[in-house]
């Protein structure tokens, strides 16, 4: 299974056109209602679509990695995009770094390496963990 697209809802798909496409997804479908970007890498999507209003309270944050986050951020500062929170170091070892689409979205830019997928934490590999077959005593 992999991750296809995300939708988010817009209450002005210009102005999110702009956004996203700044941010350097490429838009591939524009619709009255609907737009949807490819991301510069890989194969995934992200869709925008027309609503009346945006739930103030909802809580959905939205990852974009970049390898070059630092100089991605100072870019889009210079674009004017206002950030919540600059480039930095977290404990979980990613570099990450806070901002707001037009609508209110929580997006998160970052950059995690191998960590990303394979952290110090990581769990072993379902296939390779051994697991007490029911009713067996411990």
């Amino acid at each position: 299974m992999r991750l296809n697209q995300i939708t988010i809802g817009t209450t002005d798909l210009r102005r999110s056109e702009r956004f996203y496409e700044l941010l350097g997804l490429q838009l591939i479908v524009k619709e009255n209602h609907y737009l949807r970007f490819q991301c510069p890498e890989g194969d995934s999507t992200f869709s925008v679509e027309l609503v009346d209003s945006v739930p103030g309270g909802a809580q959905v944050s939205i990852y974009f990695e970049s390898d070059d986050l630092d100089d991605q951020c100072a870019r889009l500062r210079a674009a004017g995009v206002d950030f919540d929170s600059l480039p930095a170091d977290m404990s979980w070892l990613w570099r990450e770094a806070w901002l707001r689409d037009p609508d209110g979205h929580r997006l998160c830019l970052f950059h995690a390496g191998a960590n990303r997928l394979n952290p110090p934490w990581r769990i072993p590999d379902p296939a390779s963990r051994s697991w007490p077959s029911p009713g067996a005593a411990e």
